[in-house]
């Protein structure tokens, strides 16, 4: 963990660090965050997470604390106090302190902003990415604004900590008409028996996930256009392929599902090369080799 953490304008030691038990977002959630990843000492996708947190705010009400230039000269100072190259930065941005109301307040306070660092292990993504991982399906607890990255995560929370009990990486979450929505922190995706790799459609019950975005158009430029179409779970099992992608997961393949093989068990063909691509795009981004 970071030994030196932003809040509220201020660097401090971790150990220095406090927030208000008046802020919004430890009362009632009422905030958001995003999670950029750095290689190489440089943002991937950038400007894709700020877009989102624009996104996010406004959804909420929320006036941004500071402009992108800003964020990235502190997210910068983040990685240099820290002595980082490869770290992901927790940024959470909060309506702010006031009195206890559930209505949001007449005269709206600062937004309360903190960010912290955490060293990113490359090698340990890139063993999953080797070998697989497993995941579970569990019911989608969440609100009805999956689509506004709030700090609200209880649902998440629930799924991945099934995931964990059963030896999983990652829960895949089933809404009541019984198609995957995403898992607790990532896109889910297949490659069907026809070969199409599908993902489910955005809408409200889905975040729109970076990775996400990215890798429809280097599906789409590897000439494997993909098909917003959900799925079951039995789906998925059949499939030729799954995998999971997120800004921590990049690409990672899924060989089993609630205890079934996904195809022969071991990473696909289609998923190794959006693997492939995955890490050219993020040495055009960041300079991070392999």
């Amino acid at each position: 963990m970071s030994r030196i953490v932003y809040v509220n304008g201020q660097f401090l030691p971790r150990a220095h660090a406090s927030v208000s038990i008046e802020d919004r977002g430890y009362q009632f959630s009422d905030g958001v965050y995003e999670v950029c990843l750095f290689l190489n000492g440089k943002p991937l996708d950038f400007h894709l997470h700020m877009d989102r947190l624009d996104r996010s705010l406004a959804a909420l009400s929320i006036n941004p604390p500071m402009g992108r230039g800003a964020f990235k000269v502190v997210m910068d100072q983040m990685m240099r106090r820290n002595r980082l190259r490869d770290a992901t930065i927790y940024l959470q941005i909060t309506r702010g302190v006031t009195r206890r109301d559930h209505a949001f307040p007449a005269f709206p306070p600062a937004p309360a902003i903190v960010m912290a660092a955490q060293r990113f292990n490359v090698a340990a993504l890139r063993e999953k990415q080797k070998t697989g991982v497993a995941v579970i399906s569990t019911p989608d607890l969440r609100w009805k604004r999956c689509d506004i990255k709030t700090v609200s995560l209880l649902g998440n929370v629930l799924a991945k900590q099934a995931a964990r009990e059963a030896g999983a990486l990652e829960g895949w979450m089933v809404d009541a008409q019984g198609f995957v929505t995403e898992g607790s922190s990532s896109t889910a995706w297949i490659v069907d028996q026809q070969g199409r790799l599908r993902t489910r459609r955005l809408a409200k019950d889905i975040l729109p996930g970076i990775t996400r975005h990215v890798m429809g158009d280097i599906a789409a430029n590897a000439q494997i256009a993909p098909v917003e179409e959900p799925f079951t779970i039995a789906e998925a099992q059949s499939a030729k392929e799954a995998f999971i992608a997120s800004t921590t997961s990049s690409v990672t393949p899924v060989t089993q599902i609630d205890g079934v093989p996904v195809g022969d068990g071991t990473p696909g063909p289609v998923t190794r090369d959006l693997i492939d691509r995955h890490w050219r795009h993020v040495l055009r981004e960041t300079g991070y080799r392999l």
